[in-house]
């Protein structure tokens, strides 16, 4: 007898390649779509993110934005204090001498500064000064007035005006006080002349005649006498010696020191 074995189905080999592919494919998909929404969520990540500003960038200093010190070392919180300070006085100088300039107008000249250098190596403004003419006007007390109100107004300009300043103004005053007596007396003058010639016009009666016709040599000297002593006055007077001896040198300079 022959004996006999049944053998079951074999699969093929061809099968095993095609179940092999199809799984390979499967799992590059799934790599593909995890590819695709991690790219997605990254896209959607950036759009919610907020861009940074301009305030943003300003208020980011890199070391090299900060002050330094002419060998590029950056200074020290002391040195930048010193320099936010030489900054302040360079300021306040150069508006106390524009203060100056434009309330002397025509009686003040530019004004001149002195500095020195910070630690930054930077040049600020430690005094400046501004020159103003002060001297009275000669033969002319009116003038001389209105020149002193102004001058003391110029030196007085600043909201601190300097020790200087507060001198230069009192000597105006004292200028514009001399000029105001000589504005009185000359009116004083003036009044009496005019009252001498009132009374010279004034009739005279028939009873007087002979009085006044031998009073006439008298006065008339008297006359010339007061004229005489006017003309003198009038070329020399107190007023113009003042002005005279305070024209020499009248001119100081408004300094303002830090």
């Amino acid at each position: 007898m022959f004996a006999s074995t049944v053998v079951g189905p074999i699969p093929l080999p061809a099968q095993q390649g095609v179940s092999g592919t199809m799984h390979a494919s499967a799992q590059g998909g799934e790599a593909r779509n995890a590819r695709g929404e991690a790219a997605n969520a990254e896209t959607r990540a950036g759009r919610d993110t907020p861009r940074p500003t301009q305030a943003d960038d300003d208020k980011h200093v890199t070391p090299g934005d900060k002050p330094t010190k002419p060998g590029a070392e950056t200074l020290t919180e002391a040195e930048l204090r010193q320099v936010e300070q030489m900054k302040v006085t360079d300021q306040e100088i150069r508006r106390h001498e524009l203060a100056h300039q434009v309330a002397g107008g025509a009686y003040t000249g530019g004004a001149s500064y002195s500095y020195e250098r910070g630690p930054d190596g930077k040049r600020y403004v430690v005094a400046g000064e501004v020159p103003i003419d002060y001297g009275p006007v000669q033969g002319d007390p009116r003038a001389t007035i209105d020149k002193m109100q102004q001058v003391i107004s110029a030196a007085l300009a600043p909201a601190d005006p300097s020790p200087k300043d507060h001198q230069v103004a009192a000597r105006a005053r004292g200028y514009m006080m001399a000029a105001q007596l000589e504005m009185a007396r000359q009116q004083g003058e003036m009044d009496g002349a005019r009252r001498e010639a009132q009374s010279a016009q004034s009739p005279v009666g028939s009873a007087d005649t002979r009085q006044t016709g031998s009073d006439a040599p008298q006065r008339a000297a008297a006359s010339d006498r007061l004229q005489a002593e006017r003309t003198a006055v009038a070329e020399l007077s107190q007023y113009d010696i003042i002005a005279r001896t305070a024209n020499v040198g009248a001119q100081e300079s408004l300094r303002s020191l830090a």
